[in-house]
């Protein structure tokens, strides 16, 4: 029965039941909360008028969320120790649900940003948690079927989190992208209760910790949360407050760059660090993050690329364009069962490296789009880039864990989610400035061209003229014709960031080689 099961592990929470229930009650509350990150993105208009205000303002429903999610993930190992896996983890799950109804029962935008942040607090301590969980209840072997299981809600919700939110929002109302958590965080909390097992090990190690009084590394914690509170903050308001020209965002900058720096002397040399630091000395652990930040680079950056993409330069409804990355998910669904029956049985590097160079290969086909892109053309590129995904996300997760001691999977799961969402931050932070840049760049050059000593512009301009006709043809020509030169430049900047993307995916597949392999001997090799 043992063997059916998966693995009689002392730390496994699955206890007497199958471990693959616990995967499937761990999932919904992670669905829930990956969901959460992008299906607000394309309701913010909505959210703006119906609280009245700018939606510079209303970006703040995104920015709250994402500083609170930041400051948490990174010591949510350390909480999960102290206060129990499972009663951490039932504690992260109600706080999200109650954060959820209270977003979307928000009647003004300062409590609903207020309740956002609580949602990130709650939504911080879910992915860590359950990857932890993972870890400790299915074998080195098995751990490739388990975190593809986990895997499609990881980064299938991403893609339906924009045309979900746009179908709620265009056919129902901006409170149910919020009030639809409710139902699902009720149901997790009472299958979480009924079936997720505490190992009895966990609360020898708890009492042996708190043995003495509890201990608090306050310095860490401080350190932790300005350096990536305010990392968050620079990356996610610099767009719009104009980067460095901003005092606000150069404070943050400062402050980040100092904390963190701080963080990592006073982490490594502190006996009990709320953060782990030395964890990254083990050279495979390392690795695994840096990869783990370019999937988050790569998947938050090419999720919110391509949708803008057709709604910025095709016109196309928030409901349209989300559904063009629909596809992708159904290529991400069809790989990963086939990624997590290979994942345990050939070296991890033989899956990643492919991996990688089929993200390269996605954004070189990105780069040949035009304005003349199909809607099948569109989908087709995002379907190339996530049939590779869970060749990334699975390896990974993978040879995170080989040579890390059996008590560090939580601390581990905690950094990797870091690396993750910080990539995809900064994914998504240098696209948009590199769009605005990239923009003016080609708009500037293609106007140099447009002057009355160009006998094509001349000749162009009247036969635009005659076209439309009417007493103020020459106007309508004129208008049409900057349109037509904004939506070439457009175009043109988003091809140069798929390339610098691609650039960048490139430089990091050669750093595949110095993974080891992990094997099925033993808890973390």
């Amino acid at each position: 029965m043992a063997a059916a099961q998966g693995w009689t592990n002392e730390r496994s929470a699955a206890g007497k039941h199958n471990p693959w229930l616990i995967v499937a009650i761990i999932s919904m509350a992670t669905f829930m909360e990956v969901l959460d990150t992008s299906i607000a993105n394309v309701s913010l208009a909505h959210i703006a008028g119906g609280l009245s205000s700018s939606q510079d303002e209303a970006a703040w429903v995104l920015t709250s969320y994402l500083v609170s999610n930041a400051i948490v993930i990174p010591i949510s190992g350390w909480l999960s120790e102290v206060i129990g896996r499972k009663r951490y983890y039932m504690i992260s799950v109600a706080l999200f649900t109650v954060s959820s109804l209270c977003c979307g029962l928000a009647p003004s935008l300062p409590l609903l940003i207020l309740a956002r942040i609580f949602q990130g607090i709650g939504g911080g301590g879910l992915a860590p948690s359950e990857q932890s969980i993972l870890a400790d209840t299915f074998p080195p072997e098995k751990r490739g079927q388990a975190f593809a299981a986990y895997g499609i809600v990881v980064v299938v919700g991403p893609v339906l989190g924009p045309t979900l939110g746009g179908l709620i929002t265009d056919n129902i109302s901006w409170h149910w992208i919020f009030l639809i958590n409710v139902p699902v965080g009720i149901a997790s909390l009472f299958l979480v209760h009924h079936f997720l097992c505490e190992p009895k090990i966990f609360a020898k190690e708890r009492r042996a910790k708190l043995k003495g009084g509890l201990r608090v590394d306050y310095i860490g914690f401080a350190l932790v949360a300005l350096g990536l509170g305010c990392l968050e903050l620079m990356l996610d308001r610099g767009e719009r407050d104009g980067w460095f020209s901003s005092p606000f965002i150069v404070a943050n900058g400062i402050i980040s760059i100092v904390s963190l720096i701080g963080l990592a002397f006073w982490e490594w040399n502190h006996k009990e660090p709320i953060v782990d630091i030395r964890m990254l000395g083990n050279r495979n652990f390392a690795i695994t993050m840096l990869f783990m930040l370019t999937t988050g680079f790569v998947l938050f950056g090419t999720t919110t690329l391509i949708p803008q993409m057709l709604q910025q330069v095709f016109d196309y409804t928030a409901t349209d364009a989300g559904l063009a990355l629909t596809v992708g998910g159904l290529a991400t669904l069809i790989a990963m069962p086939l990624v997590g029956m290979v994942a345990g049985k050939v070296d991890t590097r033989l899956l990643l490296i492919p991996a990688l160079l089929i993200q390269a290969v996605a954004l070189y086909y990105m780069t040949g789009w035009s304005t003349a892109l199909s809607y099948g053309d569109a989908s087709f590129g995002r379907l190339i880039s996530a049939a590779g995904l869970p060749f990334l996300f699975i390896p990974i997760s993978i040879a995170a864990y080989v040579g890390l001691p059996p008590n560090k999977t939580g601390e581990a799961s905690a950094l990797l989610n870091v690396a993750r969402n910080l990539g995809g931050s900064i994914g998504i932070s240098l696209a948009q400035s590199s769009l605005i840049e990239r923009g003016q760049i080609h708009q500037s050059r293609i106007t140099e061209t447009l002057n009355p000593l160009n006998p094509n512009y001349v000749q162009g301009l009247d036969q635009l003229s005659q076209t439309i006709g009417g007493p103020n043809s020459a106007d309508a020509a004129l208008g049409t014709l900057y349109q037509q030169v904004g939506q070439q430049s457009q175009m043109l900047a988003y091809i140069d960031v798929y390339k610098a993307i691609m650039i960048f995916v490139l430089c990091i597949v050669p750093l595949g080689l110095f993974l080891r392999q992990g094997t099925s001997k033993g808890h973390g090799a």
